[in-house]
C-alpha cells in the first residue's frame, strides 16, 4: 500500500486538476512536503484533511 502521492495521483484521487493541485500547494491549502523538486503528499494526512482534522487547515 502507499502512503504517499504524487500531484498527479492525488488529482486522480480528488477528480481536480493537477493545475488546481499545484494552485493549492502554491497557496498552502493542502498539506505537501517538498523532496528537492518532487511534491508529495502523504495519503493518511491528506484523508485526515478531507475530513477537517488536519491541523493545517
Amino acid at each position: 500500500m502507499k502512503i504517499v502521492l504524487s500531484v498527479i495521483e492525488l488529482s486522480e484521487m480528488l477528480a481536480v486538476s493537477t493545475d488546481s493541485i499545484y494552485m493549492m500547494v502554491r497557496e498552502n491549502q493542502i498539506p505537501h512536503v517538498r523532496v528537492r523538486r518532487r511534491i508529495l503528499f502523504h495519503k493518511e494526512t491528506i484523508e485526515d484533511w478531507l475530513k477537517g482534522t488536519s491541523s493545517l487547515n
